[in-house]
């Protein structure tokens, strides 16, 4: 018997999702104003307004079925059975152990691309409202996300991610699942310390940041519950590939109907 390749291992591990099973659920975030930033944590300062265009949002974190799919086109890179635990491997989890480029490559391929940190926050908040978290103001709890909610049982218990929308008590007003834990989520811009001279129009801060690290939101399984707020910031290098470590959704520019 022939040895099986590392994409076949990997369509094996995962099942079997063809490219035209992508189903991507885009969500419509209407577009408007907002404060963005908190007064909390400096990296979160200064509050600053930002303008939103109208866009849209994918309802999940990419899963591993999706990214499967990109995989099975000959679009993406083969994912590193090496890095992703078996209790990562689910195929409506969410996508981990991707790096930044492979994340933006999968975007691309799916018609859309990575979220701008305004427009992330902005979403999470529920379209400019001033949501502490996704749900509302009410403190985080298993009910509405995965995350660290007592130390001896992170990922409520399950130590690791849950598959998509699991939680549905912790959506945003428009549906949008899983923006506080389950894996954090690559977004398009650059790392700052700061906002100081970050764009105001809801676009990608694309200036390189000294620390060259990219931005990403949302907390994660393993997380504390500080780490769930809206306006909560985090950074990583951007070849940083770990099960523990980042995922990501798709945005898009709104159609026209």
């Amino acid at each position: 018997m022939k040895p099986r390749s590392s994409a076949a291992l990997a369509l094996l591990l995962i099942g079997a999702a063809p490219a035209d099973k992508l189903k991507i659920d885009w969500v419509r975030i209407p577009g408007g104003a907002f404060l963005m930033g908190s007064d909390e944590y400096p990296q979160e300062q200064p509050i600053h307004p930002v303008t939103v265009k109208t866009f849209e949002l994918g309802r999940t974190e990419v899963t591993n079925r999706q990214y499967q799919a990109c995989m099975a086109a000959g679009a993406c890179a083969i994912l590193d059975w090496d890095c992703l635990a078996p209790a990562f491997r689910g195929p409506d989890q969410p996508v981990v152990c991707v790096a930044w480029a492979q994340a933006r490559v999968f975007a691309a391929w799916a018609g859309g691309r990575l979220p701008s940190e305004a427009e992330w926050e902005y979403a999470a908040r529920g379209a400019g409202g001033t949501r502490r978290y996704p749900w509302g103001d009410e403190p985080p709890s298993c009910r509405r996300a995965v995350f660290t909610e007592k130390p001896d049982k992170p990922g409520c218990g399950r130590d690791a991610s849950w598959p998509a929308c699991s939680k549905p008590r912790g959506n945003t007003k428009q549906g949008l699942c899983d923006m506080a834990g389950n894996v954090w989520e690559w977004t398009q811009d650059w790392y700052h310390d700061s906002y100081a001279g970050a764009p105001a129009d809801g676009s990608a801060r694309l200036s390189k940041s000294v620390s060259a690290l990219r931005s990403d939101r949302g907390g994660s399984w393993d997380g504390d519950a500080h780490l769930l707020r809206a306006s909560n910031r985090d950074s990583e290098l951007p070849e940083l590939r770990s099960d523990r470590g980042t995922g990501f959704r798709v945005a898009r520019d709104a159609k026209n109907y």
